[in-house]
């Protein structure tokens, strides 16, 4: 049935790469339904568009597949009210404010900001992994990469980085119990973070029970309120003080700081565990990987494609059109799924098998076009600081990897592990410990 397309109960078992490959063949466009979800409602359903070229095709042109009119989440806002606040973010934009809103963005971060930011980066990921042995969960342990750079890029004071990883939670997890209702210990927050909470809503329903949209003003009303008032004491020369710069309205600030905390965050809270595991379960290539480290840029890029953090992003077409003989009509939602796009046969020899040499590598993970990922090269770096420490130890899964229940993030909760020092001669490290798991 089309509708496991749809449902996050699909992921949480993993990504249906078969169902994809299938549907890339016999009907690479096609229409699914989107049914109700628990409490949230059913929606109109949605065109989802398999094939690599096409997916590039409505990535590439937003004058007939807008981010803007419908925003770029398979779900529909729940208000107009909704809708208008999230077209303001930079990821919902279309040429020309896209653009304008890029450029305060890219503004931060010149070569020699980013040289800089690169050897923060490169200490932080040595002291995590050099800080890991024994029995780790492995997505706890790397969540905190990500959310230390967003905290040093913004900054967002040490004590309050953990609200980084938990409003990312609440956004991206909601379809997932265990992530929906994260929560800080207020004791441990600064002041000014304590303050901000108290405009957290109690509760996350509407008044009549429905679920409210994580991504509204009103559920997220603390983070809003903390970056207002981190804006007071920002100092130059940081992200936070560009993008004051840069003539935001009170909106498209919201939006940038949500933008930061949310997207900066999740992306590699689940792409770096989901590389890990690929290469655990790929026991040569990781071998390769460790006798032959300049490989490692090769295998970051064959990590995002067999691994793609982000599944999916939605567009809505501007006018009546064509794609792949299916005519769509003005308004339909339009959902390009990059996941397949990865697996694409025609664009990739032998898809399904991980291969850290592949070259070329034309994976869409980062996107394409207008919306190519800002933060892609920061990414990479923080995901080769990872790597670079990790591959000289032994790894071995202790338990069951278990998967994030989201139809748009592929995402992992927990990767349990065994990290020790190599105490004998690497040849059969984890080959073994494969084979004892």
């Amino acid at each position: 049935m089309l509708e496991e397309i749809f449902l996050p109960a699909t992921y949480a078992a993993g990504v249906p790469y078969e169902t994809f490959r299938r549907l890339r063949t016999e009907s690479p466009v096609c229409w699914i339904p989107e049914p109700a979800v628990g409490p949230w409602p059913a929606g109109p359903g949605y065109w989802a568009v398999f094939r690599h070229a096409d997916v590039k095709h409505v990535l590439r042109s937003p004058e007939l597949f807008s981010s803007n009119l419908g925003a770029t989440q398979i779900r529909d806002p729940d208000t107009p009210a909704d809708l208008a606040f999230v077209r303001s973010m930079m990821l919902n934009q279309d040429p020309p404010d896209h653009s304008r809103l890029r450029r305060i963005v890219a503004a931060a971060f010149t070569p020699r900001a980013v040289r800089a930011l690169e050897t923060t980066i490169e200490a932080r990921a040595r002291t995590l992994i050099e800080s890991a042995r024994g029995e780790v969960d492995f997505v706890e342990l790397v969540a905190d990469l990500p959310v230390w750079t967003l905290a040093h890029i913004m900054g967002v004071p040490d004590e309050d980085r953990r609200l980084l990883y938990d409003w990312a939670s609440r956004v991206i997890g909601y379809q997932d119990s265990d992530y929906a209702n994260a929560s800080t210990d207020p004791s441990s927050l600064s002041p000014m973070a304590r303050q901000a909470l108290t405009h957290r809503p109690e509760s996350l329903h509407h008044p009549d029970g429905r679920p409210m949209n994580p991504r509204s003003r009103t559920a997220l009303a603390d983070m809003f309120a903390y970056a207002h008032a981190l804006a007071e004491t920002t100092q130059t020369n940081t992200v936070m003080s560009h993008m004051l710069a840069g003539g935001l309205t009170s909106s498209e600030f919201e939006n940038m700081f949500f933008l930061f905390a949310v997207a900066g965050n999740e992306t590699l809270r689940n792409g770096i565990p989901g590389g890990l595991l690929t290469l655990l379960e790929n026991p040569a290539q990781l071998e390769k990987l460790r006798r032959n480290e300049t490989l490692l840029p090769s295998a970051i890029e064959e990590m995002l494609r067999y691994w793609p953090p982000v599944m999916d992003f939605r567009r809505t077409a501007t006018q009546d059109l064509e794609l792949s003989g299916h005519q769509i009509k003005m308004g339909d939602k339009v959902v390009v799924y990059h996941a397949s796009a990865n697996r694409d046969e025609t664009v990739f020899d032998s898809p399904d098998t991980f291969d850290i040499t592949r070259t070329p590598n034309d994976h869409v993970s980062f996107g394409f076009g207008p919306h190519f990922c800002l933060g892609a090269h920061l990414a990479r770096t923080q995901m080769r600081a990872i790597f670079k420490h990790l591959l000289p130890l032994q790894v071995e899964r202790t338990g069951t990897p278990t998967r994030l229940a989201s139809n748009f993030q592929n995402g992992l909760k927990h990767l349990p592990l065994r990290i020790t020092d190599v105490q004998e001669p690497s040849s059969d490290l984890y080959t073994r410990g494969e084979r004892g798991r």
